[in-house]
């Protein structure tokens, strides 16, 4: 038999299928194997099967050995992986390392095993101790022990009753032994427990709709507090109850254990979870169960989306507009049009929801393409948070120097009285933003990057956000060696100690990167939260959405027009989103909530439309002015990245492919929008310096895209890399 294998090296020079013989009736499609290459030895995956070959027999090497008796990978994963490689223009090895779990590709991680001692039926413990010669004392106590427990873990009686003891005792024939699986399971202390809940109208509406339409993906439009939850749980359960299986993905890693919780409680064991903040035992052992098919239903972050689950009946996104659900390295791929490829292979459901979706996706809604679903009111009527803008212009008028408005002080002291909990956000974290010298205005930049440092107090220290690089605390400026030095802007540190300040009794909490680095970061701040161990969380945007807190009445955001200002055709629409979803942490529960806008721009029409929770009239504005200015969904935005430690190099590579593709837009002008060539707008990245081709094309037209491809992909070498990036999240 031959096999057709691809080998597990992501160098387009060998994106090829290499054949190899075997005698192993194991070796299946799909199987994961190691085969010799060159004069290496290198794993790879089966995606053919045949029993006659085109080439001799002399030629064909053999395979040396089949890693798993089950397959790694499905048929329906292998037709997945073609679309990842035609749409996110990547070699296939690169396309299948989606698939598998890091540290399995790698073999760095295996099954885990546990040795028990078992006592053997039928021993009389009571004559047996009593046979046993008097000094042998451990080894009557063992033997009580088993008499009572049955078995137990070999290293525990180890340590209890000593190795000679046991070693003793299995000797004699009284126990042995036996190795069973051991599941390394994340979040061993998540407590959990099942609340029948009725649906209301809407909601259980909201499930006939879905299961009734024709349409494969469904648009589940429903406000902050509505019980969309609820609904992805009722879908979950007809989909396992049908014999199929079902993925859930949550924006925010911080969110899977609230979600895990949730179905753990409904479905126990059958609900697996899937992120990178697992360990590598972890991730192992779930990605198993669900392969296995002890799992039934994955839940996890964007890369869940890749789960290996068979006979998927239901694909949940929630939080689609969330712009994590888009890969910024390569296989740059979009997790949503990754789902809507799955869902239409296997005949499958996908139910996109969020309180602020996505221009792209209402539009696709308002054409008719999605089946569009309301939920506009909150569960029991409860009416959302009253938002009130602070303008801080008016306070630094009046001497406020501090983080926080009058207002927002107010509502902090009534919130704290009353005994409720309060979240402030800030799309920030560290002490301070930038480290400026008031002599001659220098600001402390990254080394290796073209972005200001980021001052963080708790380590003294100087980070840059990009590239990780951290540079110890300056007491001069480094320009002209002034001791001068002042903070510019405010970070989430800096909110904590201005906080402990105002109110040195509360229990405060911070949640960014910095204190959510250990790999349950994220669950242990939530919990002790969610268990009102503090009075106030301090965050990032990773705070900002799913979140549900009954004792929060009062959000506070500050710098509320941050994200306004910067140069993306999705700053409007970012900033409207991420305002909505944080707001409507408040008020969940029987208090009324209360929001405090803090910003500088108070008649901006984006933070107008989101204290009126007015997400239609935000479309509606914002769909004209793309339209009108030809951007997406009107449009695809079309980068070609080059970047280079030496900056020659990445300038004459641009320029090369910059004239190729002046000649492919001089022949088909009408299709194109936008044609440039500029320094990218963070000009050196992690020692890199980066140049960009930039272009807005007719929307869906692949045969475009391939042209820009592979005109673009000759240039690169191992010195100069190259991307092509379509509908980028981010263009920076």
């Amino acid at each position: 038999m031959y096999a057709d294998v691809i080998v597990d090296i992501t160098n387009a020079e060998v994106d090829k299928i290499f054949e190899y013989y075997f005698s192993d009736c194991k070796i299946t499609l799909g199987s994961r194997v190691v085969v010799p290459f060159g004069n290496k030895v290198l794993e790879g995956i089966v995606i053919g099967v045949k029993e006659k070959s085109n080439y001799p027999p002399e030629k064909i090497k053999p395979i040396f050995r089949l890693l798993e008796e089950t397959p790694a990978l499905t048929n329906e994963t292998l037709s997945l992986m073609q679309y990842i490689c035609d749409t996110c223009y990547v070699t296939r090895a690169l396309a299948l390392r989606l698939f598998l779990p890091v540290e399995m590709r790698k073999g760095k991680v295996k099954e885990q095993f546990t040795k028990f001692v078992c006592l053997v039926d039928g021993v009389d413990v009571v004559q047996t101790v009593e046979s046993i010669r008097k000094s042998a004392v451990k080894q009557k106590e063992l033997l009580l022990y088993l008499d009572k427990e049955k078995r137990e873990q070999f290293t525990k009686l180890n340590n209890l009753f000593g190795a000679s003891a046991v070693k003793g005792v299995i000797e004699k024939g009284y126990a042995y032994t036996v190795e069973e699986k051991y599941f390394r399971s994340p979040y061993k202390n998540l407590t959990y427990s099942n609340k029948d809940v009725t649906l209301t109208d809407k909601q259980a509406a909201a499930v006939d709709s879905v299961i009734g339409t024709d349409k494969t993906t469904s648009l589940l439009f429903g406000v902050t507090g509505s019980g969309k939850t609820e609904v992805y749980l009722n879908l979950i359960d007809k989909t396992i109850q049908s014999g199929r299986t079902a993925i859930m993905l949550v924006p925010e890693i911080a969110l899977t254990p609230q979600m895990l919780k949730q179905l753990r409680a409904r479905f126990g064991d059958d609900a697996a979870i899937l992120h990178s903040g697992l360990s590598a035992g972890e991730r192992f052992d779930e990605w198993w169960r669900l392969r296995n098919g002890e799992a039934r239903i994955a839940i996890g972050a964007r890369s869940a989306i890749f789960a290996p689950l068979e006979n998927v009946g239901l694909i949940i996104i929630d939080e689609e507009h969330d712009g994590s659900y888009t890969s910024e390295s390569s296989p740059r791929y979009s997790t949503v049009e990754v789902a809507k490829f799955r869902a239409r292979q296997l005949n499958a459901k996908l139910v996109l929801g969020s309180a602020t979706p996505s221009i792209e996706s209402f539009k696709r809604a308002e054409d008719g393409e999605y089946n569009l679903i309301e939920l506009p009111d909150r569960i029991n009527k409860r009416p959302l948070p009253k938002i009130e803008i602070a303008d801080m212009r008016v306070e630094v008028r009046r001497g406020n120097n501090t983080p926080f408005s009058s207002v927002l002080k107010y509502e902090l002291d009534s919130c704290l009285k009353k005994g409720n909990q309060a979240i402030i956000f800030l799309n920030q974290r560290g002490y301070s933003k930038t480290v400026v010298c008031t002599e001659c205005g220098h600001v402390q930049k990254c080394e290796s990057c073209d972005v200001s440092l980021t001052y963080h107090k708790e380590d003294d220290a100087l980070l840059c956000h990009y590239c990780g690089a951290k540079y110890k605390m300056i007491t001069a400026c480094t320009e002209c060696g002034s001791p001068f030095i002042r903070y510019g802007g405010t970070g989430t540190e800096r909110v904590v100690a201005e906080l402990k300040k105002l109110y040195p009794t509360a229990r405060i909490l911070r949640m960014d990167r910095d204190t959510t680095q250990s790999k349950e970061g994220h669950f242990k701040i939530l919990n002790q939260f969610s268990a009102r161990e503090a009075d106030i969380l301090v965050g990032t945007q990773m705070i900002a959405k799913g979140h549900d807190f009954p004792a929060v009445t009062l959000v506070g955001i500050l710098d509320a027009d941050m994200s306004l200002h910067f140069s993306d055709y999705r700053s409007g629409e970012r900033t409207f989103q991420l305002l909505t979803q944080v707001a409507g942490r408040s008020g969940r529960a029987q208090d009324a909530g209360k929001v405090v806008l803090q910003t500088y721009s108070p008649d901006n029409p984006v933070l107008r439309q989101a204290v009126n929770y007015d997400y239609l009239g935000f479309y509606k504005h914002e769909i004209s002015i793309r339209k009108a200015t030809a951007f997406p969904p009107f449009t695809d935005v079309v980068r070609v990245l080059i970047s280079s430690e030496n900056d020659d190099n990445a300038l004459a590579v641009t320029k090369s492919i910059y004239g190729e593709l002046n000649l492919l837009y001089l022949e088909q002008r009408d299709k194109f929008r936008f044609f440039g060539c500029m320094k990218a707008p963070l000009k050196r990245l992690q020692n890199k310096f980066r140049y960009q081709v930039l272009m807005r094309i007719n929307a869906n037209d692949k045969q475009l895209l391939d042209r820009i491809f592979f005109t673009s992909d000759k240039y690169k070498s191992r010195s100069v890399f190259l991307s092509m990036e379509v509908n980028s999240n981010n263009l920076t």
